[in-house]
C-alpha cells in the first residue's frame, strides 16, 4: 500500500522556519519531521511513498536526492572522482516526488497524484505525528468497506488549566484534555473511489470532497486516544523536539 504525503504548504504560521525551508523538513532533533513520519509508516511495512510538493519543492527533492549519500558511511578518492560505500544504513524507502502546485489547495494535490495510487492508500500530511498503530487503521478501513478512514484525536488543551473552590486552587493540571470532542487527526486510509469527490480543480480536501464523503455515509473515524500532535507553531516544533532529544518521543516506536 502507498503511502500519500502533503507536503506542499507554506507553513505560514511557523514562518520562523519555513521562510527558508518547506515546512515538511523543519527539524525535530536532527531529522526532518517528514522523516518521523515516514519511519512512523515503515516500522509498519509501508516504504512506497508519495509526496506532493509544492512550497520550495526543490529543497524536499534534493534531500531524498542525496538521502543515501547522507547517511551512508564512504570514502571519497578525490583524485579518481569515485565514492566508495563502506556501510549502508538507508531505509528500503521507494520516494515519489510529485509538483502539485506551488498555491494549490489539499484537494487538488490529492488530485493530481490519482494516477499514481492504488485501490487504496495512505494519505497524511507533512506535519503530525502520531503513536497509532497504522495497520490496526487499515484493518479497521478495510472491515468498514467505506471510502474513507481518519484517525479521530483528542489533543490536549494548549494551556494549563486550574480548578478554583473560592480562592483556592483545588487541582492543577499543566497539560489537561481539551473540550473532549474528537478531530480530524490528519492520518487517512482511503479508496481510489474518493477521486470522483475531487471533480472541481483546486478543492480543499477538508471542506467539500470530506463533507460530502460524510454526506454518503462513507468515512469512517478509527478512534485514538494515544499520543497526537501536530507541528503548526515554533511552540509545537519546540515541544515535539524536546521529546526527541530527551528520549521521550512517543511516536518512535523503531529500532536504531
Amino acid at each position: 500500500m502507498k503511502v500519500v504525503i502533503l507536503a506542499g504548504g507554506q507553513g505560514t504560521r511557523i514562518a520562523e522556519e519555513s521562510l527558508i525551508k518547506p515546512k515538511p523538513l523543519i527539524e525535530i532533533g536532527s531529522k526532518p519531521i517528514i522523516w518521523h513520519i515516514m519511519k512512523i509508516y515503515s516500522q509498519f511495512g509501508l516504504n512506497d511513498f508519495i509526496i506532493c510538493c509544492g512550497y520550495k519543492g526543490y529543497l524536499i527533492k534534493e534531500y531524498f536526492a542525496n538521502y543515501s549519500l547522507h547517511t551512508t558511511d564512504v570514502t571519497v578518492d578525490v583524485s579518481k572522482n569515485k565514492i566508495i560505500v563502506l556501510k549502508k544504513k538507508t531505509e528500503p524507502w521507494k520516494v515519489t516526488l510529485i509538483d502539485t502546485g506551488e498555491f494549490s489547495n489539499t484537494g487538488e494535490r490529492i488530485r493530481r497524484i490519482k494516477d499514481y495510487v492504488d485501490d487504496d492508500f495512505c494519505l497524511t500530511y507533512g506535519d503530525g505525528l502520531t503513536s497509532a498503530n497504522i495497520k490496526h487503521v487499515i484493518k479497521f478501513h478495510k472491515n468498514s468497506k467505506k471510502l474513507a478512514t481518519v484517525l479521530a484525536v483528542k489533543p490536549a488543551g494548549r494551556f494549563g488549566a486550574i480548578n478554583i473552590k473560592g480562592d483556592i486552587v483545588d487541582n492543577f493540571l499543566e497539560k489537561p484534555s481539551g473540550d473532549g470532542g474528537w478531530i480530524n487527526g490528519g492520518f487517512f486510509v482511503l479508496n481510489k473511489k474518493i477521486f470522483k469527490y475531487l471533480d472541481k480543480k483546486n478543492s480543499i480536501w477538508e471542506k467539500k470532497p470530506l463533507e460530502n464523503i460524510a454526506k454518503d455515509r462513507q468515512l469512517s473515524a478509527f478512534k485514538f486516544e494515544g499520543f497526537w500532535h501536530a507541528m503548526d507553531t515554533l511552540r509545537d516544533k519546540n515541544y515535539l523536539d524536546n521529546l526527541w532529544v530527551s528520549d521521550n518521543a512517543p511516536w518512535k516506536s523503531w529500532n536504531e
